[in-house]
Formats: structure tokens, sequence, C-alpha cells
């Protein structure tokens, strides 16, 4: 716990210390904006400690930059500021990182979030007890009216998070959030998304470096006027899924750094890079063993069993080698790519092997099923793909991040 934020440091008089900084982004909100802002300031009137409102401004084209700064002008806790470009993020980032409260908060102009969970959100981070708070509408206990099409995306999204980016928290996208002014400075040159994605890739981060996240269930009802994408924003989201697992997984987020440098530092700062890789060669490993069992089949009918499992398996096997250098072990550039590939054929030998002797003792009980064939071979490059994986991870690839690292160093400087 730092003095700073903490509650009986500060009283009324020292309105220099401002304790929470509640960030408004807005677009294009000239009907609901000033309503919002009065309901906000009254009942941030009613928490112990100094507040301000911050309307940021994401390029409205219509009065809501006129409303914002009749606002400021006649309330002194509101300030404005202006961006010549949109995102949701990228308003956050320029306010969160210019602002001198210890609390930083931020929540959706159309306030669908009911405003009596604001204070169990921000008190575990002004005691110094928690990291980042959300508002969650998917726990126990939560109140949620929406659409089922809403709540169908939204859960989907947020399970997609725990099994690609193995997150634990429960709701990455309500717009009731707040984080510790020291964290964010930690964390936001992390975060590369300036829009929707924002708040997942914070979150992610927050929880990979050890942070802990206190979580609040809401009353929350759905705004019917939402002027979100919902398409556009749930392919954009997709995108920085992959994005950030594949930074986790080559390590080029030091988030482990950021916990030290925080003194939090703990066993599970950093944790997950096995369990990415893993999911990410799962990936992989099943869309190759689907284009195996398809190459196959197109190739059984010209060539013999065997010369259609070694086609097959080899084209596969290129393919295999050379996603799996790009996406599960975060190996960028040609630098080591023929070793690789040539490393990759050794594995691909021993996995022709297997499932060549799969073929042999199948073919050898005098079977000729065509349907038993397949599933006997594609189960043997099932266990061929475990081993690959093994192999991958302690042999061709062990030095591939380093080396490419240092061939990108070298390269710069000359």
């Amino acid at each position: 716990m730092t003095a700073e934020i903490r509650a009986d440091a500060v009283t009324d008089a020292d309105i220099s210390t401002v304790i929470l900084d509640v960030v408004v982004p807005v677009y294009n909100e000239e009907r609901d904006l000033a309503a919002s802002v009065d309901r906000l300031l009254d009942h941030l009137a009613t928490l112990p400690w100094s507040y301000r409102v911050t309307i940021a401004d994401n390029a409205s084209t219509d009065a809501t930059a006129i409303i914002a700064r009749r606002l400021a002008h006649t309330q002194p806790h509101v300030e404005v500021v202006h961006l010549a470009e949109k995102g949701r993020g990228r308003a956050l980032k320029r306010v969160w990182t210019g602002s001198d409260a210890a609390v930083l908060v931020y929540m959706d102009v159309d306030l669908s979030t009911d405003l009596n969970a604001l204070l169990p959100l921000v008190a575990p981070l002004i005691s110094g007890h928690s990291d980042l708070a959300i508002g969650t509408r998917l726990a126990r206990g939560s109140r949620v009216h929406r659409g089922p099409k809403r709540e169908l995306i939204s859960r989907s999204y947020n399970l997609l998070l725990r099994g690609t980016l193995r997150a634990r928290f429960t709701d990455a996208q309500c717009g009731f959030k707040a984080i510790r002014a020291d964290v964010a400075r930690e964390v936001l040159p992390l975060v590369e998304d300036d829009a929707w994605f924002f708040d997942t890739e914070l979150l992610v981060l927050t929880e990979r470096a050890g942070l802990r996240i206190h979580e609040v269930p809401v009353d929350w009802v759905d705004d019917p006027d939402s002027t979100v994408d919902i398409v556009r924003t749930a392919l954009d989201d997709l995108r920085g899924v992959v994005r950030l697992g594949r930074g986790l997984v080559s390590g080029r987020l030091p988030v482990r750094d950021v916990a030290e440098r925080l003194g939090r530092a703990s066993a599970d700062a950093g944790s997950g890079r096995l369990g990415m890789q893993l999911a990410m060669f799962a990936m992989v490993g099943a869309a190759s063993t689907l284009a195996y069992a398809v190459l196959y089949v197109l190739l059984r009918g010209p060539f013999p069993a065997f010369t259609a499992n070694l086609l097959a398996l080899l084209l596969t096997a290129v393919a295999n080698t050379a996603a799996n250098r790009r996406l599960t072990f975060g190996v960028r550039g040609r630098h080591d790519a023929l070793r690789h590939q040539v490393q990759g054929l050794v594995v691909f030998a021993v996995g022709l092997a297997v499932t060549s002797g799969s073929l042999w003792l199948l073919q050898a009980t005098g079977s000729t099923s065509r349907v038993l064939e397949v599933a006997v071979l594609t189960a043997a490059n099932l266990a061929v793909t475990v081993g690959r994986f093994v192999a991958m991870r302690s042999w061709v690839f062990v030095r591939g991040r380093r080396s490419a690292d240092l061939h990108e160093q070298v390269t710069d400087l000359a």
C-alpha cells in the first residue's frame, strides 16, 4: 500500500490531490452527455474521495465537443480532452497517461452499469489490496438486462479468451473498470490496441504479470441505441487474440519485468507460456491432421497406400513446421529457416516410420476397409503430433527465438 492512495491521507481541503479520475470516452454523444455527467457527478459527491471527471472526446462530429467544453467551464470537477482520432483505447491511454490521480476509472457514457458498483470497484485499489478492478456481467450475482444475441456473443467471446489466452477473469468488455495509476504506468506501454480490444489486452497483460484483478458483479442494462458494430468489433477482437497470443508465446511482452518493478513478482508472473504454446500447437496440429486426412484420401486414388501416406505426410510436415515456427514458437524472419525445416524433416522421418508401421500392421491383419485404414493412420498421426511438439520445443526451436532476435539486432546495426 502506498501513502499516495490511502483515503485517510487526503482531506476535502486538499483539492490539489485527486484520488479518482473517472474517464468517459465519447463519440457523437450530444444527446446523453450532459445528463450522464450530471448524474455521475451527483454520485461521486457521495464518495469519501476527491475526484475528477474527464470527458475524452473521440473526434466527435456533432455538438459533443461544445457540450463537453460547456460542462468543463461550469463544473469545477470536469475536464475535457479532445482527440483527433477515434478509438476507446486511444482515448484511455491519452488521459490515463497524463493523469495525476491515484486511481484511474473509466465507464461508458450511457451509464449502463449501476453506479452503486463504483465504490466496491475502486475501494480495493485505494486500499492497495488489488491492482485492477472490473465490473462483470457474467459472474454470479450480476443482474443483466440485454438481448439473447448480445448475451451469446459476450459469453462466447469470454469463453474464447479462457480457451486461447487462459484468461481467468469473467468479463473482458464491460465498460466499467479501474486501475491503480502506478500499475497503469507499467502496463499501458505494452498495450498495442487503440480500439475495443484495448480492454482485453490490458486485462490479459495485467493477469499474466501476476497482478491482482478484483471483480464486482454489476447491475447492467443494455443500451438499445448503441452504435457499436458487433461484427466488425468481433473480427478485430479475434485478430487481437491472435496477435496477443503470439506476443506472449514468443516472450516479446516482458510481463515478468512489470511484476518485478511493481514489487509483485511471484511464481505466477509470466506463467502460461507453455500452456500458450500447447494451445497454439494443438490448433496447428488439428489443422495439419485434417489436412493430412484430406490429402491422403485425395492421393489414395491415383497412388498406392504407402505412396499416398508419404506424400500427404511430407506436405503437411513442411506446412506444420513453418506454421509452428511462426505461430507457436514465435520465430520470425528467414534466419535458420532452412535448418529448422531440415530438423523438421528428421522429425517427419520418425513420424513416417510410425505411420507406415501402423499401416503395415493393419495390412498384415488382412483388412481391406478404407475407412479403418484412414482412421488408423489419422490416430497414428495424432500420436506423432505429440512427439513433434516435444521435439520442436526441446530441439528444433530451442535456440530459434534467441538466434532470430540476435540476427535482427545485427541487421539493424548494419
